[in-house]
């Protein structure tokens, strides 16, 4: 089922989420509500719970096909990510459903080793860079409360009304 995304101001978009612990039928169900609203929306690389109302540490990523990541790791669920290492920076232009209206450049990690749970149970380790590594960052900066306005330098210079 598509849901609505909400939009910044929505205060729920600043509240952490809590962790899920072991996927039950519940995140299940979420996370194919996830999967076909994030396919409602051309280009979409990721999506996090909280962006369709549910504040539970689960989110999506797929780059497949994405220009800018010719070896991505495939579809990713994300449940209860934790970050294991980080390396390197790069500012980077992103965009966000919850902010449909802007881009603006995102100073991140350009490596990232992240420890999560997939929706089956396991616990696996990711390592990823680049534009995958920028988009697992920027999902679960969402877990926390965190929009991409909460990361530029500066509002004035690094933020730009979306091309259309």
């Amino acid at each position: 089922m598509i849901r609505e995304v909400l939009r910044y101001p929505d205060r729920r978009l600043k509240l952490p989420a809590v962790p899920v612990g072991a996927p039950g039928p519940a995140i299940r169900r979420l996370a194919a509500d996830m999967l076909d609203t994030a396919r409602s929306f051309p280009r979409t690389v990721g999506i996090a719970a909280p962006q369709v109302g549910e504040l539970w540490r689960v989110a999506y990523v797929d780059c497949t096909g994405h220009k800018k990541v010719p070896d991505a790791l495939g579809p990713l669920w994300l449940i209860d990510p934790v970050i294991v290492e980080s390396s390197g920076e790069e500012i980077g232009r992103e965009g966000c459903l919850s902010l449909p209206e802007i881009t603006a450049n995102v100073r991140r990690a350009t490596h990232v080793t992240v420890d999560a749970t997939d929706l089956d149970g396991g616990r696996r380790r990711i390592t990823t860079s680049g534009f995958e590594a920028r988009v697992i960052l920027h999902e679960m900066d969402h877990l926390d409360g965190i929009l991409i306005l909460d990361r530029v330098a500066s509002l004035a210079l690094d933020v730009f009304a979306r091309k259309r």
